[in-house]
């Protein structure tokens, strides 16, 4: 949404910035005694250095062929982590489960003697947190002076580098935080399933990374949780009609992007000054 609804930079390389950050941990919990909180905070920090390197072909070119640079990346992503060895190659890696203050996520919750909850709700409850913390930081970033710049970007870069806006410096820092959170969440996530592998991190992945974002109307942070919820959570609830459920959800996105294309939650524009509506 940063990237994409914000500073208009079209990533379709999302997945592989999420594997980045599952790496990353898979790494550093196997060879390290690094604090796993640590752990999260470095799976967003090589995200973001691993963007760095993508940012310049992405800055040097637009529209269309922007894009297609970041879907070359996605692929070559996916078969540097096959071909090397040193990463597990195709058999992928083992991930240490998370631990915090002497507390293993990867342990049962038992209550009394006969009430046993699943270790998923200490990773849902992370998960919460950093969701939490992404959102508080998305909002802040949208409102401030930050925020104008790259709404400025998106709607007009010649306008905006007319106005002194420094094009290229503010979608390096877009696209940096947008690869950063992406780390981050999948250093929790390679954690919580315990194995990763190159076919985690697929090209289609990062499709549905930025249909939510179309579904939940660009810009807007509440509409992107709304239609993360929709996207990951509805295919599974329609197990029960096994293959036609993806048929169900095609006509679902369909019937969003004709009759809502502002999407699920629209964003609504800025106000700049409280309680002033134009007449």
């Amino acid at each position: 949404n940063i990237q994409f609804g914000y500073a208009g930079i079209l990533n379709f390389a999302g997945a592989a910035f999420f594997g980045a950050g599952c790496y990353t941990a898979a790494v550093l919990t196997q060879h390290t005694a690094l604090p796993h909180l640590l752990v999260i905070l470095a799976g967003g920090v090589v995200a973001a250095l691993l963007g760095s390197l993508l940012i310049w072909p992405v800055l040097r070119t637009r529209g269309h062929y922007a894009a297609l640079v970041t879907i070359a990346f996605a692929l070559l992503f996916k078969t540097f982590l096959e071909v090397n060895d040193a990463l597990g190659g195709p058999q992928g890696l083992k991930v240490a489960g998370m631990s915090l203050l002497g507390w293993d996520f990867n342990s049962n919750i038992e209550i009394g003697e006969d009430i046993e909850i699943s270790f998923y709700v200490n990773y849902v409850a992370a998960a919460l947190v950093l969701l939490v913390l992404a959102f508080a930081f998305t909002r802040r970033l949208e409102r401030s002076w930050i925020g104008l710049n790259l709404d400025a970007i998106r709607l007009d870069e010649t306008a905006a580098s007319c106005f002194g806006i420094g094009i290229a410096r503010w979608k390096i820092t877009a696209f940096t935080a947008g690869n950063m959170l992406a780390g981050m969440a999948g250093a929790l996530y390679g954690m919580m399933i315990g194995f990763i592998a190159p076919t985690s991190f697929t090209f289609g992945d990062s499709l549905i990374f930025v249909s939510i974002v179309l579904l939940g109307g660009i810009g807007s942070p509440w509409g992107v949780v709304v239609a993360a919820a929709i996207v990951v959570m509805l295919p599974e609830k329609l197990q029960i009609i096994q293959e036609y459920r993806f048929l169900l959800f095609a006509a679902l996105v369909i019937m969003i992007l004709l009759y809502r294309p502002d999407g699920i939650v629209p964003r609504r524009l800025r106000s700049y000054f409280p309680g002033w509506r134009p007449r």
